[in-house]
């Protein structure tokens, strides 16, 4: 996956840009992807409370943004 980051005039990082053929890869794998503007159901909300809670307890276990691009392209594919 091909991405491009856009940044504002002070340099820093406001946005990132994909292929449309990619975009079209994530929306057939995760159909809901466009639905963004409800609220997160209650699971959704305690998995991020757990997931931050296992980061504070172990910042070393956050994968970086190259890693995490890496593991979609695994799953896309």
């Amino acid at each position: 996956m091909s991405v491009n980051y856009l940044s504002d005039s002070a340099g820093e990082t406001i946005a990132v840009q994909i292929s449309i053929d990619d975009w079209k890869k994530i929306k057939n794998k995760y159909p809901d992807v466009d639905d963004l503007e409800g609220d997160l159901p209650q699971w959704q909300k305690d998995m991020i409370d757990r997931r931050l809670k296992a980061i504070e307890n172990d910042p070393a276990s956050i994968m970086d943004i190259d890693g995490l691009f890496k593991e979609l392209d695994k799953e896309i594919e």
